[in-house]
């Protein structure tokens, strides 16, 4: 899989997990998801977005630290995937 098909499948499954009401399309890949000028999403997004990594990847995030690094966009995420799938 190439780095932008890794990037496109996980915004769709951010908009279709946390059932955002903004079009995938819309959210650049550097959007950041927590706070202001961002998607604004919340701790329970945070966890529900942590169970579809697992779900969908097979990756468990358990450290609050790493899930904080980890979440921060959607590239973020894909690098984490990345990395987690070296190991």
């Amino acid at each position: 899989m190439t780095e932008t098909e890794l990037l496109e499948q996980i915004r769709n499954m951010l908009v279709d997990t946390l059932m955002l009401p903004t079009p995938a399309a819309e959210i650049r890949f550097d959007t950041p998801l927590f706070g202001p000028g961002g998607l604004g999403l919340d701790s329970v997004d945070a966890l529900q977005l942590v169970v579809a990594l697992d779900k969908n990847y097979g990756i468990k995030i358990t450290d609050q630290a790493v899930a904080k690094e980890a979440l921060q966009n959607i590239t973020t995420i894909a690098r984490f995937v990345r990395d987690s799938d070296k190991e």
